[in-house]
């Protein structure tokens, strides 16, 4: 049988727990912060991100992966004897990151690249399905084929507590920062077709604000019951409970996950923001 790795990039914020519980292998995202090129979430962090946009109001620019960096990080994983590596990227309307890997995986045999169309745990959870699949001894073109077949079932929005970080970002206007900040109005982004977009609004207080999307999003709806994520930026725990209580009250999940987001997230949502995401079936 063929040693198959799984491989994301850093965006899918996936826990280190559950990273080394699953045997994923992960690559970070580029981080340029105080004239400085960093590697998201090992020489900066999400705190530290909120702390300077709140000195001064400026935010770091996310980079890419280079084709020449995936390219030796791809080696690497080869050297220590796995025939095949499926790597996961964050989607291609986002970033030229699938692109680099896709370019570096022509040099190294045995590389299968796939576009998430996806962010965050959006990504994660197509990460952990292709781990739960590989542990079952399926194939490698096996679990790419379930990935093309599930990349438009994955259910990935998000509520944000301030369009800053995207008016700072040039993300939206300052028109619709501000108009949003008067309103109190909590935006709900969604994930189609690789692509964000902003869908229904909130009124209010972000905890109460939050409870009402989580109910929203799980209402009708025939999910796959193995996992779901609430993953989130900087927030007070007791909200983040708060939402786990309404996801495990539906009873649609055998397990519910709670991750925190990366730079990458962090960099253009801001702290309290929080998802909840899942699998349709």
């Amino acid at each position: 049988m063929a040693r198959i790795f799984i491989s994301s990039d850093s965006t899918c914020d996936l826990s280190p727990e559950l990273i080394e519980k699953y045997g994923i292998h992960t690559i970070p995202l580029r981080v340029e912060h105080a004239g400085k090129l960093c590697s998201d979430g090992v020489d900066i962090t999400p705190t530290e991100i909120f702390a300077a946009f709140k000195a001064d109001g400026t935010l770091p620019k996310t980079a890419a992966i280079t084709p020449a960096d995936f390219e030796d990080y791809f080696r690497s994983l080869k050297a220590a004897g796995v025939d095949e590596i499926v790597h996961f990227s964050i989607s291609s309307e986002f970033s030229c990151t699938h692109q680099n890997a896709t370019l570096a995986a022509m040099e190294v045999e045995g590389v299968h690249c796939i576009d998430s169309r996806n962010l965050s745990t959006g990504i994660g959870l197509q990460v952990l399905k292709a781990a739960d699949m590989a542990a079952d001894g399926k194939s490698a073109d096996e679990i790419c084929a379930e990935m093309a077949r599930i990349s438009d079932k994955v259910d990935a929005s998000f509520i944000l507590d301030t369009l800053a970080f995207l008016r700072a970002g040039g993300r939206c206007s300052s028109v619709a920062a501000l108009s949003a900040t008067v309103l109190n109005i909590k935006p709900c982004i969604v994930v189609d077709n690789g692509k964000m977009h902003a869908s229904k609004k909130y009124m209010g207080s972000l905890g109460k604000a939050l409870q009402k999307y989580a109910a929203d999003r799980l209402a009708g709806v025939t999910v796959d019951r193995t996992r779901v994520f609430v993953t989130h930026t900087e927030m007070d725990p007791a909200t983040v409970q708060a939402v786990k209580d309404i996801v495990a009250a539906t009873g649609l999940f055998d397990e519910i996950l709670e991750t925190t987001a990366g730079c990458t997230v962090s960099a253009h949502c801001g702290p309290g923001c929080l998802g909840v995401l899942f699998i349709h079936e």
